[in-house]
Parts: C-alpha cells; sequence; structure tokens
C-alpha cells in the first residue's frame, strides 16, 4: 500500500471538481478513489483542513460546510510530530518559501515510504531535488 500527502491543491480538486479552471482534475479524482479503495493511505499535516477550508469558502462558499464535514468524515491521520515543524522550516528557509506549503513535504519526508502528491507546479520545480514529491499531472496511476 502506498502512503501519500495530498496538498490543498489537490483536495480542492477531489470537492470541486466542475470548476473549469482546474487541471488534472480527473488524475485527482482517481487518487481519491484509490484512497477509497484502500489502495492508498493518507497522512496529512495539522493545517491541512484550515487551508483546505480557506481556498473552498472563497471559491464556494455555498457548500463550504458540507465540503469540510466530508473531508472531516474521512479521518485522515495528522503527522505533527516536532521533527515535521522541524523540516518544515528547514525547507521553507532553503527553499524561500511559504511554511504551509512545506509542511506537506516535510511530511513526506519525515514519514517513512511517504509522498507528496502536489498539482503546484512552481513548488514542485523548487523543492523535487529534496525528493519525496510527485506532481499529480505526472503521477503513476495508484
Amino acid at each position: 500500500m502506498t502512503q501519500i500527502v495530498v496538498d490543498a491543491s489537490v483536495v480542492v480538486k477531489w470537492v470541486l471538481p466542475h470548476l473549469d479552471d482546474e487541471e488534472d482534475t480527473k488524475q485527482a479524482l482517481d487518487l481519491l478513489a484509490a484512497v477509497k479503495a484502500g489502495r492508498v493511505t493518507l497522512i496529512q499535516p495539522p493545517h491541512w483542513l484550515a487551508e483546505v477550508a480557506a481556498v473552498l469558502v472563497r471559491l464556494a462558499p455555498e457548500s463550504v460546510q458540507d465540503d469540510l464535514r466530508d473531508l472531516y468524515a474521512m479521518a485522515i491521520p495528522v503527522a505533527d510530530e516536532p521533527e515535521v515543524y522541524w523540516r518544515a522550516c528547514e525547507l521553507a528557509q532553503s527553499l524561500h518559501h511559504h511554511l504551509f506549503d512545506t509542511l506537506y513535504h516535510a511530511v513526506a519526508l519525515v514519514m517513512p515510504d511517504t509522498l507528496l502528491v502536489t498539482a503546484d507546479d512552481r513548488y514542485e520545480r523548487k523543492a523535487r531535488g529534496d525528493g519525496s514529491i510527485v506532481l499529480l499531472k505526472v503521477m503513476p496511476p495508484v
């Protein structure tokens, strides 16, 4: 079984697949299906639901409560060990990038056999040298 971290760029595609400007929605929904089928397990940083809520309240305020309820019901484990925060701070400094983005990556780097899946091309380009990261659009099927 594969363990992954998905950042907000992927989760938003799960919740709002109908948005016209969202690319790679099919890949995101395939990944969600793999999670639901038990072929993939998720683990997330502590702030993931708050970050997704911030996006959803802006893009879909009429359904944000139901959407968050559905995401919360998935009971996704959270990695909040101090090592996750320390690694995220190191990444934020070395990559000159926002800590909220590096927290997702830090989980993948700290947890054994874990991969960050992101649709954020900019972050992936900056962080690929640190490993444990893949772009949603090039992720092999799971």
